[in-house]
């Protein structure tokens, strides 16, 4: 990295942690906090205490583990304040909040919410932990702006393990749509403009994660198993029932934006489902491989009755922002580095790296 690239990221950094100087209290948190973010964009082949120590010349990582482990700092306060920095540089009414989660791959049995458990990251199941995440992604840019770390149930229910990993006794047991609401509401109650949310099929068969947004007048694009029963004229039916009855003249070859190799072409159709009120209107959106015609996805949509299909398309393309999230936090800022097994501190590194995600 060029003299003058370090300089221009390390200004910008200041610039940035200067909204939440207030949060960390004291000097030497504040102080390493900006090394921490620092080292997190360091051309280190693994980011965790250790090497980020030794990057910034410590002999142990002492200091870097009490920054995670026991400094006192607020990670929902650094966050509540990347929210409001997140709106005054990306905020545009056309933004989409996008819920998904992604998995941590570790070893044995102590880190917070760790257990075997299906990893859609690494597609089969792995002993990992799951984080579920919000991002943001509006015309002038994306990122990561919320985080919740999984409990499983058995995490829950066990004492002595939570005492271990520090889990408070307030934490409870929650399902990821419940965690990816809780983001949701926060993200909205900040102010943050977002017409539309977008999730995979965990989400968007849970009937109370689509109530909550019908209820708050939020436009969402959802995919759903082709099992999933939905409402039409004649009674309930299935997504893959209804694509396979599809006339072939409501199939629309369009792109959902652009990938790394141009535009993402499939053919789609809409029907529109009879479940409406108030100017709001309900459809399923289908997706078919152009190459591969039994390659089909579906979508529950809600919006403003007078909504384009081309709109219910942009808004299914976007889900795919919050992977491009992922995989630059975890490629370049050390999302997944982490070596630390309180449930605190989870929250910590996480908090830092999605401020360092956007400021890079």
């Amino acid at each position: 990295m060029l003299i003058d690239e370090i300089v221009g990221w390390r200004a910008g950094l200041d610039d940035l942690l200067a909204r939440f100087a207030h949060r960390f209290g004291r000097a030497e948190p504040r102080r390493q906090a900006l090394t921490y973010l620092v080292g997190l964009l360091s051309p280190l082949a693994a980011k965790n205490g250790w090497t980020l120590a030794e990057a910034a010349g410590d002999a142990t990582p002492d200091r870097m583990q009490r920054l995670l482990n026991r400094s006192a700092w607020d990670p929902d306060a650094v966050r509540d304040d990347l929210f409001a920095y997140v709106s005054e540089h990306l905020g545009h009414d056309d933004g989409v909040l996008i819920v998904d989660e992604t998995g941590f791959l570790k070893k044995g049995v102590k880190s917070a919410g760790v257990q075997r458990q299906y990893s859609g990251t690494a597609g089969r199941t792995e002993n990992c932990q799951l984080g579920v995440f919000l991002a943001y992604a509006s015309p002038v840019g994306r990122t990561l702006i919320d985080r919740e770390l999984y409990l499983p149930r058995g995490w829950c229910d066990d004492p002595a393990r939570r005492t271990e990993a520090g889990i408070e006794t307030t934490v409870g047991f929650a399902t990821k749509p419940t965690l990816g609401l809780r983001m949701l509401e926060r993200a909205i109650t900040a102010g943050l403009a977002a017409r539309w949310v977008t999730a995979d099929e965990a989400y968007g068969q849970d009937s109370k994660f689509r109530a909550w947004l019908q209820q708050q007048r939020i436009g969402y694009v959802l995919a759903v198993p082709r099992n999933q029963r939905v409402p039409t004229a004649a009674g309930s039916s299935r997504p893959d029932v209804l694509a396979a009855n599809a006339p072939a003249l409501a199939w629309k070859r369009r792109s959902c934006g652009n990938g790394a190799k141009g535009p993402r072409l499939y053919d789609w159709a809409v029907a529109s489902l009879p479940d409406t009120a108030d100017s709001y209107g309900h459809w399923l959106l289908i997706r078919r491989s152009i190459t591969d015609p039994t390659d089909l996805a579906y979508y529950l949509c809600f919006g403003p009755s007078e909504t384009l299909d081309e709109d219910l398309i942009r808004i299914a393309g976007i889900r795919w922002a919050v992977e491009e999230c992922f995989q630059t936090a975890k490629n370049e800022v050390g999302l997944d580095h982490y070596q630390v097994r309180r449930y605190d501190a989870w929250y910590r590194h996480i908090t830092l790296v999605t401020v360092r995600l956007w400021a890079q």
